[in-house]
């Protein structure tokens, strides 16, 4: 048995996830750890949400709530959505714990006494409204380098360059489009540079990656810059140094914090467990494999920024240095990042409206539909559009009419005829049930293979076509016609019960629910593909904490089946079957598409209210203080 790490893409708590989210991080990386479990490896999953930030603060201010009111309503929200998508963590948490401050820390100070962290100035972005800094990523303007409109402040995605807020031409606050003022103040540095000859060098020995990955995350390394990972902000980590840990206005920023999350995580999870350095087993063997799950827009954080903290860490930069208590820790096996998925050919935006929220289409369609439906038409290497028409082709064509009826009609078969799985009957048997077997055995090696190397569509596509043969082979042997030969038909029966029996395994990665139905719908009792369950629980370091974490038990041969064919037990009572797949009717694509037209123009409506309001609340200020420059005048 191996260790396997399996760290997922943190979600940020300032609002509901999309669809467009756990296509990117959420389903990818439990189809993969699904598979590594059943498999035999310990497989360790964690994350949690993402809680840091300006983006916190401006939300927070925009609902009149507190950052951690706003930061612990989201992060309920979240886990509850992940949960129910049935994301198999074996811990989602969060980064306001003060187990994750503690770890932060720490790397700051080693990252620091490595000489890898350093004191300089920067310009910051000042909104002159409100004096509050402002977040890289609600600025705007043309890009200096490719001269593209729309660049953020910390990157250009038409070109993909990191930028400055302040290199931006003509940049204007995406809160309230008011031009930003500059200001010089002091902050500490990621030094970059002296860590980017050994980051490179890492990364040129990586194989098997995405192509756009790999060269995405090469290309970072034309110019690199060191970059600031303090703020002055009061909504953050606390800098652990003299003259700045009592400081209230001067943080670590969130993606400095962040990315260590998935250490932190995993240190959260072995205190839970009762063995504090448990976590060392997936962190510091230098045989495990560590792979990351998220969206394109991750990859710079994930290939650069989290790989570099790591060096510097370790004492592994050009400034060498000494491997801190927790190291030395193990760098990314492989960047699994996928590509952008829009809806109805639009960019999900959720402050623009074109969204549909996880929480949202869970009320309304069977889980394991969206998880199909994101498996076999995700952004996997290439921009994918969710469309309502072919998500409900997809149900109705593949889950339902081919799969599901598949299922229904073996087990209704075989409780008309025996009312239990029959015995196979090994002279009645023929070559095209040999063939039949061997080829839904042969599957898994076929199947696992393209899990195994991040081709998640091909592995969903090869399952599907054993799917596709299980149901030739029902309408070629015709077990309705053949009730004068009790020996046959029991062997066509079973054997089409074991085949089903293989492709539910095949399939239990992408549709753990409906895999547990259809594993009792064959006879089969205890679990088959185990969920996880949200847990409250109370913070370790800080009494009177609480927050939900996601966790569960998966292990093989208790709760887990191995990815093998399974033989199926000859006796085992098969009752009469209920349909576990539902088609969608069609009109339900009118009726979506309707709603999200309404849901769109509302939100459009209320933006424009809410712009209007901060227009005219600037307006009345500045007239208050052209009125007041006028008094104190007339007063000379």
């Amino acid at each position: 048995m191996s260790h396997v790490l399996v760290n997922v893409a943190w979600p940020y708590a300032n609002g509901p996830r999309h669809i467009g989210h756990v296509a990117g991080f959420g389903v990818p990386s439990d189809v993969y750890a699904r598979y590594e479990r059943m498999k035999g490896n310990d497989v360790l999953m964690v994350s949690g949400t993402d809680e840091h930030g300006t983006p916190i603060l401006v939300e927070a201010e925009k609902e009149g709530v507190t950052a951690q009111e706003l930061a612990n309503r989201y992060n309920r929200v979240i886990a509850k959505d992940l949960c129910d998508l049935g994301l198999s963590y074996d811990l989602f948490t969060r980064t306001t714990t003060g187990n994750h401050e503690h770890v932060v820390q720490e790397m700051f100070k080693q990252c620091l006494e490595n000489g890898y962290i350093y004191k300089g100035t920067q310009q910051v972005a000042i909104s002159p409204s409100t004096g509050r800094t402002l977040p890289d990523r609600y600025i705007e303007g043309t890009c200096p380098i490719c001269g593209a409109e729309g660049a953020r402040g910390d990157q250009c995605d038409a070109c993909g360059n990191e930028l400055d807020p302040d290199e931006l031409i003509n940049p204007v606050s995406k809160i309230n489009g008011e031009t930003p003022r500059f200001e010089q103040t002091e902050h500490y540095f990621l030094d970059l540079p002296a860590l980017a000859e050994a980051n490179k060098a890492w990364l040129e020995t990586r194989k098997g990656w995405r192509t756009n990955v790999i060269n995405f995350s090469l290309g970072l390394f034309k110019e690199v810059k060191p970059r600031a990972i303090t703020r002055d902000i009061d909504w953050g980590i606390p800098v652990p140094v003299k003259g700045w840990i009592d400081n209230p206005n001067k943080k670590l920023y969130v993606w400095f914090d962040a990315v260590i999350g998935y250490l932190s995580a995993s240190i959260e999870w072995a205190r839970r467990q009762g063995d504090p350095e448990k976590w060392r087993e997936w962190w510091n063997d230098p045989s495990c494999p560590a792979y990351y799950f998220m969206g394109k827009d991750n990859i710079t954080f994930h290939s650069q920024i989290w790989p570099s903290e790591m060096l510097a860490y370790n004492g592994q930069g050009s400034k060498g240095g000494e491997t801190g208590p927790m190291g030395p820790l193990n760098m990314p096996e492989q960047v699994v990042a996928s590509e952008f998925m829009t809806m109805e050919g639009k960019k999900f935006s959720s402050s623009r409206g074109i969204v549909i929220y996880v929480k949202d289409i869970l009320s309304r369609y069977p889980v394991d539909a969206v998880r199909y439906y994101i498996s076999v038409a995700g952004p996997e290497s290439s921009d994918s559009d969710f469309t309502w028409a072919e998500f409900v082709r997809h149900n109705n064509e593949e889950l339902a009419s081919s799969w599901g009826n598949l299922v229904n009609r073996v087990a209704n078969l075989i409780n008309k005829n025996f009312g239990e799985i029959p015995a196979l009957d090994e002279d009645s048997m023929t070559d095209e049930d040999r063939g039949l077997l061997e080829e839904t055995s042969a599957a898994f090696d076929v199947v696992g293979s393209s899990i195994e190397t991040h081709h998640q569509k091909h592995a969903l596509a090869e399952a599907m076509r054993v799917v596709g043969d299980i149901n030739k082979y029902i309408s070629s042997t015709e077990p309705w016609k053949i009730k004068d030969d009790p020996a046959r038909l029991g062997t066509v029966l079973h054997v089409a019960a074991q085949a089903v029996s293989d492709a539910n395994h095949l399939l239990a990665p992408f549709l753990p629910h409906s895999a547990q139905k259809v594993w009792e719908a064959l006879g089969g009792t205890g679990t088959f593909s185990p969920l996880p369950e949200l847990r409250e629980v109370e913070d370790l370091d800080k009494p009177g904490f609480t927050y939900p974490i996601i966790t569960g038990d998966y292990e093989l041969g208790v709760n887990v089946h191995p990815w093998k064919s399974e033989p199926i037990e000859v006796g085992a009572p098969v009752a009469k079957p209920t349909p576990i797949f539902a088609k969608i009717p069609t009109e339900a694509v009118a009726e979506e598409l309707a709603r999200f037209d309404e849901a769109l123009a509302a939100r459009r409506a209320a933006e424009a209210e809410r712009l209007a309001a901060e227009k005219a609340k600037l307006a009345a200020e500045s007239d208050g203080d052209a009125a007041a420059a006028e008094d104190a005048k007339s007063a000379e």
